[in-house]
């Protein structure tokens, strides 16, 4: 899987948000991104009016998938905290012989903890992110994160 180099720009006096910045049509879109992560295998979407994401759950009621290691997997997580449920999965869908080279995990917020600790687990996996967030609280909750996602995306 090629990639390229993304150079994202956070505007001076720029505020922290999740979602993208709307600005004149002769800049260019940029993300705000509140820490940097300088790892290979990490891609931070930047954040245009373009990217716009919807995420369902489909659901295979016959889950004995005998060629589940030939196929490509993308491992769907909006909010990537420790990693600990990511490497869980992950360890699951290599014991049942996937690649780690052939799992894309996608996820909306993730935390430096978090991607630190998953990538060092899993080096040839690669991860794709909306927002990288300031870090973990002592709960290890998303700081300053975005409240209960699943409360949020099914408006409860």
């Amino acid at each position: 899987m090629a990639s390229q180099p993304a150079k994202l720009q956070k505007p001076s006096g720029a505020v922290q948000c999740v979602g993208p910045l709307y600005r004149s049509e002769s800049q260019k879109p940029s993300a705000t991104v509140s820490t940097e992560m300088n790892l290979d295998n990490v891609h931070i979407l930047p954040q245009t009016p373009q990217l716009i994401a919807l995420l369902t759950i489909i659901r295979d009621r016959n889950t004995e998938r005998e060629d589940i290691a030939q196929r490509w997997v993308m491992l769907l997580d909006p909010m990537f905290a420790t990693g600990g449920s990511a490497i869980m999965a992950v360890e699951v869908l290599k014991s049942r012989g996937v690649l780690e080279e052939r799992i894309l995990f996608l996820n909306l917020i993730a935390s430096p903890e978090g991607v630190r600790a998953f990538t060092s687990k899993f080096p040839k996996l690669r991860v794709v992110t909306a927002f990288v967030d300031e870090g973990l609280d002592e709960k290890n909750y998303i700081v300053p994160g975005l409240g209960d996602f699943g409360d949020r995306f099914y408006t409860m």
